[in-house]
């Protein structure tokens, strides 16, 4: 007989998770399972230490239970990065994964499947979000004459810098009489 960890979470004190558990609770007796744990957390699904949730990604990686159960996506995962990863560390600890209302179950066949397309959609949006880094890093760099960042001063403006500082003017000063920055003046004088 399979353990099983029911999360539920719910983002203010004025909300509660009872419709969750009713559901969740209900799917366990159909499948026979036995409940070790339910894991509780009242907070904004955007935030991201959540005390009930560690606690349930400790006891996994203790191997204390044989499935997770969760009413949503949403109420486990922030995001889809979040879900992947957290799923592909269940999958090494030999944990499956539960979603009630979207029906996606790695103990079976089909459930499993669609957790690889999930993890290949996943990777290749990162994918993409790096080639579009890369792109965006080489019209700087050609626009800046393949320097990154900001311009050198020309030799002339850092004489100035020097000048100035030498005559007794403050960086504040120099700043302003030459129309640059109090952290460039700093940088050369």
């Amino acid at each position: 007989m399979k353990t099983i960890a029911l999360y539920t979470r719910v983002s203010t004190e004025e909300q509660n998770s009872d419709l969750q558990l009713v559901d969740l609770k209900e799917y366990v007796e159909r499948r026979g399972y036995t409940i070790y744990q339910i894991y509780e957390d009242v907070i904004s699904g955007a935030t991201k230490e959540r005390k009930a949730l560690d606690r349930l990604m400790d006891d996994a990686k203790k191997r204390k239970f044989d499935v997770v159960l969760v009413w949503r996506f949403d109420r486990f995962a922030r995001s889809l990065k979040m879900l992947v990863d957290s799923l592909a560390l269940f999958q090494e600890l030999g944990i499956d994964f539960i979603s009630y209302k979207e029906n996606i179950d790695t103990t079976t066949s089909m459930g499993r499947l669609i957790f690889h397309i999930n993890s290949a959609y996943a990777e290749f949006e990162r994918e993409i979000i790096r080639d579009r880094v890369r792109a965006g890093v080489k019209v700087k760099r050609e626009k800046n004459n393949n320097q990154w960042g900001r311009k050198m001063l020309s030799n002339e403006l850092q004489q100035q810098i020097k000048d100035l500082i030498a005559t007794k003017h403050s960086v504040r000063a120099t700043a302003q009489l030459l129309h640059l920055s109090t952290r460039t003046v700093r940088k050369y004088k």
